[in-house]
């Protein structure tokens, strides 16, 4: 009897202990250099799910020098959330005035104040090599010595640096830390690999005292041919230059899994998750919004991809559909059954091949329908279009 009661009570508290672990933070970045209408909805439709915005708000770069990016600071008073400065400082920067680098920041917090914002801390985003973690650690000091005490300071981390005799002393100069596990490799082996950051955050895990978030991909890139140098990526912004591009995306399936491994079992002292990045409307690498919400709060993933039709005095609009949460690559292979079809033609993207009886929709490169989203493909003058005699070949 006594057994079973300290059995009992044994399961009661581990329950407690289940019910009490706090829940992952959900944060996102918004990397936009210069922002656009389209941020007012993507703030909207992300408030509920994500505690907190990392806002690039100055780069720094070797050739190009220093740049401000050009925030829109009504829409950000106007959200309400929690906001984190993001201060990128190239690693190719030979070295870092402490003294320069140091005014632009305090510059930068001081001009969101006057526009009514309240930053709530400030990141550098600084991908050093690790001979050079004791400067950045001096830096680091430096400007934590210079900066209100009230304001927390944290620094993105490299995987890189979990080798460095030199990191338990990086790490006491900040009170958190980001450890990003996307786009450290080369990226000719991929984006990202769930195991890997698994790994990287238990060793992480046990590299430090503090609070620590890890940052993930929403997103995806091009890998540009390989002209015998080091490799070249396309992101948001086009690259002026001709050939065929690889296309790299972050797996929303696989991102899911590990946010469940994490949930269920998470390393010590592993505060939450930051997203990157903020996607748009028309950020064509990036998650939509939908999949990225469901891939946060845990959701169940799948696309259903389908075709509608509309007609008017005979003339059908063709339409590609996807009511799902995840999005989806365009299917390889459309078909449609009808009668009496005189002329149809397909839009951008696709091929047709046509028969009185039968149209064949036949994907010529590679794209993607965003959960909930539709995609017009073609059109036809038929006497009718049988809609439940579709098939989508994926």
């Amino acid at each position: 009897m006594r057994f079973i009661v300290g059995l009992f009570a044994l399961m009661v508290l581990s329950a407690c202990r289940q019910q009490d672990a706090p829940a992952l933070d959900q944060q996102l970045y918004i990397w936009q250099r210069q922002w656009t209408p389209a941020h007012e909805q993507a703030l909207r439709d992300s408030r509920a799910d994500f505690s907190t915005l990392r806002v690039l708000a100055l780069q720094a770069f070797p050739n190009t020098g220093v740049s401000r990016a050009r925030i829109d600071a009504r829409l950000l008073k106007a959200d309400g959330r929690p906001l984190i400065a993001v201060i990128r400082l190239d690693g190719q920067l030979k070295s870092l005035d402490r003294d320069q680098v140091t005014a632009q920041i305090l510059q930068v917090l001081s001009d969101w104040q006057a526009q009514g914002l309240v930053p709530s801390g400030v990141e550098i985003d600084h991908d050093a090599g690790t001979a050079r973690l004791p400067a950045y650690a001096e830096f680091l000091s430096h400007l934590r010595s210079a900066l209100p005490t009230s304001l927390p300071l944290s620094i993105t981390a490299l995987p890189a640096w979990l080798n460095s005799a030199q990191l338990p002393a990086l790490l006491q100069t900040v009170d958190s830390s980001v450890l990003q596990v996307h786009a450290v490799s080369d990226p000719r082996r991929g984006l990202f690999d769930a195991k890997q950051a698994l790994k990287w955050a238990k060793a992480w895990a046990r590299s430090t005292d503090k609070p620590f978030y890890l940052a993930l991909p929403a997103y995806g890139v091009a890998l540009l041919p390989d002209d015998g140098g080091a490799p070249q990526i396309e992101s948001e912004v086009q690259v002026e230059r001709g050939g065929q591009r690889r296309e790299l995306l972050a797996d929303p399936l696989q991102l899911s899994q590990l946010g469940k491994t994490l949930r269920d079992d998470p390393p010590p002292h592993l505060a939450g998750l930051i997203w990157f990045r903020l996607p748009l409307a028309n950020d064509r690498r990036a998650w939509s919004l939908t999949t990225l919400r469901a891939v946060a709060r845990g959701d169940a993933l799948g696309s259903r991809l389908g075709v509608t039709v509309s007609a008017q005095d005979g003339l059908y609009d063709i339409q590609l559909d996807n009511p799902g949460n995840l999005d989806s690559a365009w299917p390889a292979r459309i078909t449609l059954t009808g009668r009496g079809c005189e002329s149809a033609d397909a839009l951008a993207g696709y091929s047709l091949q046509q028969r009185p009886d039968l149209l064949t929709f036949t994907r010529l490169h590679d794209g993607r329908l965003p959960a909930g989203g539709q995609r017009a493909i073609g059109w036809a003058r038929c006497a009718i279009i049988d809609q439940g005699g579709s098939h989508v070949d994926p």
